[in-house]
């Protein structure tokens, strides 16, 4: 169990619609108010902008311009991702784009991939001209991306140089440019099982686990979560891996201070795991947290994972704007984080 001080983040979905009482009508909206909300939160003090990445769905996608803008905005918040769906990714152009928005932003990137969950489309990323080779699964494509993706980041040489080339070459192979050194160790993976969570960790990856995980045991989840973060570390110190890895959980957490949170959320959180089905596979998803800050504070005290967790992150409703999800934050870290020893 970690007891250093907790990083807290947000965790964006990145919604948009054109309904009533939506404070995010078009994807124009959310960019900005992603922008201008990592800027807000950054002047909490608040650790992490984190953003889900979604294919055709009116969600935040492609996210590299975001981090890159958020980046040239701000100067010390972590810009992260959770997950990109490495089904859809070129991991050579991947690391380009990484890497430029790496650099703009001074090193802040911390990019949670993983193999996705399921799309909007059945299929999605053979649109995207990708497609599993003879006897992989889907998963097992993301994987391959992935270690590709990995290994690039290393910045080695590679790539045979043209003998009359436009622009002089350095000696050797060519690697892919713009290099970010670090960025390799910025790597997390989204694992919803123990199984990947002890890959992720063999591949020198840190690890995102979410609000849902593979139902492997019956027990609670937050029970489920914790022992995946253990195998995670123990697979770690097993690997020899030279630096400590980090893990993330994320958790809807909303503190009741003012009429607008009883309104939106008096009713209080999921008093109880929920168990459903992913791609033919059970799933236990994870209670949601409101209440008033002393009940909340008893309560968030009997999560496992969260208390083995190094960092949180707070999923967001940003459909309500950016005064709002400032409010949240602002009320997670002044009524909450210090009574939990978080700050």
């Amino acid at each position: 169990m970690t007891t250093e001080r907790k990083k807290i983040g947000f965790l964006s979905f990145g919604h948009w619609a054109d309904e009533r009482g939506s404070g995010v009508r078009t994807a124009s909206d959310v960019l900005l108010q992603s922008i201008e909300l990592s800027v807000a939160a950054e002047q909490l003090g608040i650790d992490g902008a984190y953003f889900r990445v979604h294919h055709y769905a009116r969600q935040l996608a492609s996210p590299f311009p975001l981090m890159a803008a958020i980046g040239a905005r701000t100067s010390t918040i972590e810009i992260g991702t959770g997950v990109i769906d490495m089904r859809y990714e070129n991991p050579l152009y991947m690391v380009e784009d990484a890497g430029a928005a790496d650099l703009i932003s001074g090193g802040r990137l911390q990019l949670g991939i993983s193999r996705g969950s399921p799309e909007q489309v059945i299929d999605g990323w053979r649109y995207f001209g990708y497609q599993p080779a003879e006897g992989e699964s889907p998963a097992d494509m993301a994987r391959r991306h992935a270690e590709v993706f990995l290994q690039q980041l290393e910045g080695r040489g590679f790539a045979q140089p043209n003998p009359n080339p436009m622009f002089p070459n350095p000696p050797g192979l060519l690697r892919l440019e713009p290099h970010s050194e670090g960025l390799r160790d910025r790597i997390w993976w989204g694992a919803a099982s123990d199984a990947t969570a002890i890959w992720a960790a063999e591949m020198g990856m840190n690890l995102q686990s979410s609000t849902l995980k593979t139902d492997e045991s019956g027990e609670p989840f937050h029970i489920q979560q914790a022992k995946q973060i253990r195998a995670f570390r123990e697979a770690w110190q097993k690997a020899g891996h030279s630096r400590k890895p980090r893990v993330s959980v994320s958790r809807s957490i909303f503190a009741l201070t003012d009429d607008r949170d009883r309104a939106y959320f008096g009713r209080g959180g999921k008093d109880s795991d929920q168990v459903g089905v992913i791609d033919e596979t059970r799933s236990v998803f994870g209670r949601s947290y409101a209440d008033e800050p002393d009940r909340l504070i008893e309560q968030l005290r009997e999560d496992e994972a969260i208390a083995e967790a190094d960092t949180l992150l707070l999923t967001i409703p940003n459909m309500l704007g950016v005064d709002y999800n400032t409010h949240v934050l602002e009320s997670i870290l002044t009524h909450v984080a210090p009574a939990m020893g978080w700050r």
